[in-house]
């Protein structure tokens, strides 16, 4: 059987670049040659052992990596048989492969399936050459969106869905906290979305700068006393800002629970914040219950990427989501295991790491 090189995780801090059978697809999927994946915040996770996988007995073996764009080399039955697809066809990937017949999949809430397979969580994943894929879950990359880009589509699809959650009405001033390169991807979002006012609120001038070349209005570094853009009351700042009053819409794009409660000293009357950023499994969210019913809040909390991936490669080719500027880090797929730790240990500053395979 043909042979390829692929990253097996083992165990937190085991991972081995080893020859592997290339997968054999069934009728229902398709053989992607990888040309690009992202190292999401989750493999490190996993890498580090923060998080357990989603296999059966929550370890490895299992190659990790779903952020992922290239080119299908096979066909299954059904994709050839329906003439969707074609050999030598450029594609991002959705991993969140859902099964399409339980009542949440009915409902068309397939971020909530249970019986979901998740390539590089549950399944095997792209840092490795070859990785098949359900035909249901490959989308056509267009012409005017490159391979690393397109690596990037899964966590602009989240971020979309973030963004549409948080519904911006034309002109309102939206805060976006935290300023990964999530947060980043949604700035342009709200921005494309119709805000009037952008507010970027982070701790670093590294991201806070991005954020600007990207379209923010206004920056605020809630942590950094020597910074440009520090506030020493970021809640005072924003009313400032804002023509005397609290913003109407923020999205929190980080777990940091300073910034999860401080959305809620940000936002006015007739608010709505969505959470997103990933908090610990034992973090709680305290509210005044009387005084959220009495200024109408609406919470919402954000969770993958359903029924947004038509708008993502629109918004990608189109030039309004750039996500070129937030890659700062390259590696080569023999590299993998070394970006993922760089992504956690590594000095100066860092948005997006990338493993591109050549």
């Amino acid at each position: 059987m043909a042979k390829m090189k692929a990253w097996n995780f083992y165990e937190p801090e085991v991972m081995r670049f080893e020859d592997e059978d290339i997968p054999v697809i069934s009728d229902n999927e398709v053989l992607v040659k990888v040309k690009a994946v992202g190292i999401c915040g989750s493999d490190v996770s996993y890498y580090y052992g923060h998080s357990p996988l989603g296999t059966a007995s929550g370890k490895g073996p299992l190659y990790l990596g779903h952020e992922a764009a290239g080119v299908i080399v096979s066909l299954g039955g059904i994709p050839a048989g329906l003439g969707l697809f074609k050999e030598g066809d450029r594609v991002a990937i959705n991993p969140v492969q859902q099964c399409n017949a339980c009542p949440a999949c009915m409902r068309g809430e397939f971020h909530e399936c249970g019986h979901c397979e998740v390539i590089g969580v549950s399944v095997n994943g792209c840092f490795a050459e070859y990785v098949k894929v359900k035909y249901t879950h490959v989308y056509k990359i267009p012409n005017e969106v490159s391979f690393e880009s397109a690596a990037l589509a899964e966590p602009v699809a989240c971020s979309t869905h973030g963004v549409t959650l948080l519904d911006i009405k034309l002109g309102q001033t939206a805060l976006v906290y935290g300023l990964g390169s999530i947060g980043l991807m949604m700035v342009q979002l709200v921005k494309a979305a119709g805000a009037g006012k952008v507010i970027a609120i982070g701790a670093h001038d590294f991201g806070l700068v991005k954020a600007k070349e990207l379209g923010a209005t206004h920056v605020i570094n809630s942590r950094e006393t020597a910074s440009p853009y520090y506030a020493a009351s970021v809640e005072q700042k924003v009313i400032e800002i804002n023509s005397g009053e609290k913003a109407p819409r923020c999205i929190v794009a980080t777990g940091n629970m300073n910034a999860v409660e401080d959305a809620l000293n940000l936002t006015g009357p007739c608010s709505t914040i969505v959470y997103f950023g990933l908090p610990g499994p034992k973090d709680e969210l305290k509210i005044p219950v009387l005084d959220a019913l009495q200024a109408e809040r609406t919470l919402k909390f954000s969770w993958l990427a359903p029924l947004v991936w038509d708008n993502v490669f629109a918004v990608m080719a189109s030039g309004q989501v750039k996500v070129e500027p937030l890659v700062t880090h390259k590696f080569s797929l023999e590299e993998t295991e070394k970006g993922i730790r760089f992504m956690k240990e590594g000095k100066g500053d860092k948005i997006k790491g990338i493993v591109v395979i050549n």
